[in-house]
């Protein structure tokens, strides 16, 4: 009777710690066994690769409990779907109901990417691509490349790619893309289920889903050539890793290599030419704004309302004339809280064609006449107060309050470099400016000389003192009272400022050379080399000369990068481009290492701009848009082994 009860005890413990054990080996809560495998495919409804398929829901099975993550951004479906179609998880299965009417004979990819996880451990499945057809074959040829934004080569996340069979330019603001992709974190896309033929290939962030070019907003990428999709056997090495620094095996794998698979878009949004007035804006008193989302050559006609226009203003504009201010001569209309106007401008109308519109506006000053009165009073009370105590105290005081002065601001202090401009913002237009009480003295030999210099203005409230400054020299830069006055009677105190200027020791040089020179014998265009910092700020910029060189002197110590603009129009700056003029945004291009330049240091670069691929130049250093994080097994049952072999080499030792 006791053998029976020892029995029946010991199976007892024994189906009690088989429990226990396969507890632990599902959720680990006692250190056993992790859950490493990740989920997959056992049955599918129709089947991978079917053909002859009728049904527009597809349902796949797993052989786990899975979850799909951000299906909206990960999960591409083509043919592209105008009506999104309904994918959701349910269990240890994925249930996607088409909503657009299957087209014959066709292949349909579900590109899942790797959104696939297994929904307790979050193990991912890999991508993951599941395709069907409604004739009777499947199409599996692949068109891969990266997408890049035209001016600054940056990866472009979440573009999609698209192919269409006809070649007319129409077709891609008339009609949806034929296959579709989107890129991820490295600006890198596959477009799956290609049949043989000849394409065109375009890119569009597609702001209202229609895939199709329909918004001028909306970010487009396209080559002028077509491509011939392909492929051909090949072998790669896939390396095995017996941890995260040593190599347990190099694999040579046969596989089908797809061609193209370095295309390479370049996208762009074309010039916002469409015109419209944004705003109105008096935040003080002395001027007012117009804000306009475009600029125009001609300046807006305004007619006075309520006060006369004629001769009313200094008109300072922007760069572009998209932003636009009226400074008021006459402190009559400064003082007018309300101005009522009529105002001449162009606009684009639906059709983006620009036509004389006029708007009848009443613009108010933010801070009112009366509040302003009260401030004065208040600061002549406080000055009045002061002077009375000085009186009291039997030190000088005034009996007349005032006028403040003047206060440019003046853009250099201290040391300077030799090609250094120093400018002068004035707080408000001039009404006179004496050039001949602004001086600039050099020291030489402990005694102070007149140096040459010139002084101009070069926008409404700006302007610019140049100089040939000597290195290692002292200057003092001097001007007089009153020398500079405004509209409204401030004139400007005193100005005394020192300046020296650094020695060569203290600066680099750099000479770049571009081989070859893309633009040679182009009269209009031409390469212009900027040196950029971390934060792509642009230190300096060259252009480069007839002996295909640009040179930077007087550098200062620091790290730099190098970009590089193809001026096909010659006017300086970087250009979009246009789809109906087929006119690609101009070239620019990024040299791949990083320059340091020391003091006292001569440097020399030869660059070849063509020599990496474009989406292979720019530093991942200055990459803003980082790669994706890759998914990978947690691999952690190989650190559970190793901790248990440990436990187990510890109890050893203790018995």
């Amino acid at each position: 009777m006791r053998r029976h009860l020892f029995y029946i005890f010991a199976l007892f413990h024994f189906i009690i710690a088989t429990i226990v054990a396969s507890c632990a080996r599902m959720g680990n809560p006692d250190g056993g066994w992790f859950d490493d495998t990740p989920p997959k495919v056992i049955s599918s409804s129709p089947d991978d690769k079917a053909v002859e398929v009728k049904a527009k829901k597809v349902v796949i099975n797993f052989d786990e409990y899975i979850k799909v993550e951000d299906v909206q951004n990960k999960v591409i479906i083509s043919p592209p779907q105008l009506e999104q179609a309904d994918i959701k998880a349910s269990g240890k299965r994925i249930i996607v109901e088409l909503k657009d009417s299957l087209k014959e004979d066709v292949t349909y990819t579900i590109d899942f990417s790797d959104a696939i996880t297994d929904n307790n451990e979050g193990n991912p499945m890999g991508n993951y691509t599941f395709s069907f057809s409604t004739g009777d074959h499947i199409d599996t040829l692949e068109v891969s490349g990266y997408c890049l934004n035209a001016e600054n080569l940056e990866p472009i996340k979440g573009i999609l790619v698209g192919l269409y069979q006809e070649f007319e330019d129409s077709c891609f603001r008339k009609k949806p893309m034929l296959r579709v992709s989107r890129t991820n974190g490295s600006g890198k896309f596959t477009v799956k289920g290609v049949a043989p033929g000849s394409y065109r290939i375009y890119a569009l962030q597609d702001a209202d889903g229609d895939f199709m070019f329909s918004q001028k907003s909306e970010m487009i990428g396209f080559l002028h050539d077509s491509i011939r999709p392909s492929w051909k056997p090949d072998v790669r090495q896939d390396t095995i890793w017996r941890d995260s620094l040593h190599i347990d095996n190099i694999l040579r794998v046969n596989y089908t290599h797809f061609l193209p698979d370095n295309v390479t878009l370049l996208c762009f949004q074309e010039p916002q030419t469409d015109r419209y007035l944004l705003k109105t804006e008096r935040a003080i008193p002395e001027k007012f704004g117009l804000f306009f989302s475009y600029g125009h050559d001609s300046l807006p006609q305004i007619k006075g309302l309520n006060f006369d226009a004629d001769d009313a203003f200094i008109i300072e504009p922007s760069l572009r004339n998209d932003t636009i201010y009226y400074w008021l001569r006459d402190t009559l209309l400064v003082n007018q809280d309300t101005l009522q106007m009529e105002v001449r401008y162009h606009m684009t109308d639906s059709l983006g064609q620009l036509f004389l519109h006029t708007d009848t506006m009443e613009i108010l000053s933010k801070i009112p006449y009366e509040r302003r009165l009260k401030e004065l009073d208040k600061e002549f009370e406080k000055w009045q107060k002061e002077q009375e105590r000085k009186k009291k105290r039997g030190q000088p005081y005034d009996s007349i309050m005032p006028i403040p002065p003047l206060k440019p601001k003046l853009s250099a202090s201290g040391q300077i470099d030799p090609m250094q401009r120093i400018r002068f913002e004035m707080p408000e237009p001039l009404w006179a400016c004496d050039t001949s009480m602004i001086h600039l003295y050099s020291k030489i030999d402990s005694l102070w000389y007149d140096a040459p210099h010139t002084f101009r203005q070069i926008s409404v409230r700006e302007y610019e003192l140049t100089a040939d400054w000597k290195l290692s020299t002292e200057y003092s830069l001097e001007v007089d009272s009153a020398a500079f006055r405004g509209i409204y009677g401030q004139v400007s105190d005193p100005m005394k400022q020192g300046l020296k200027v650094r020695s060569a020791d203290d600066y680099s040089s750099l000479m770049v050379t571009v081989s070859p020179n893309p633009v040679k014998g182009d009269s209009v265009a031409q390469v212009i080399i900027q040196l950029i910092d971390g934060s792509e700020k642009v230190a300096r910029q060259a252009k480069v000369g007839s002996d295909n060189t640009a040179e930077f002197f007087y550098l200062k110590p620091g790290k730099y990068y190098l970009r590089a603009i193809i001026d096909t129009n010659g006017n300086g700056v970087w250009d979009t481009g246009c789809y109906d003029e087929d006119r690609q945004a101009e070239d620019v291009y990024y040299h791949s290492e990083q320059i340091e330049c020391k003091a006292k240091w001569d440097l020399e670069r030869t660059w070849n701009l063509e020599a990496t691929p474009r989406y292979a130049q720019k530093p991942l250093a200055i990459t803003k848009q980082k790669p994706d994080k890759e998914k990978q097994l947690k691999n952690r049952n190989i650190e559970r082994a190793k901790q248990l072999g440990k436990e187990y080499l510890k109890d050893k030792v203790k018995m």
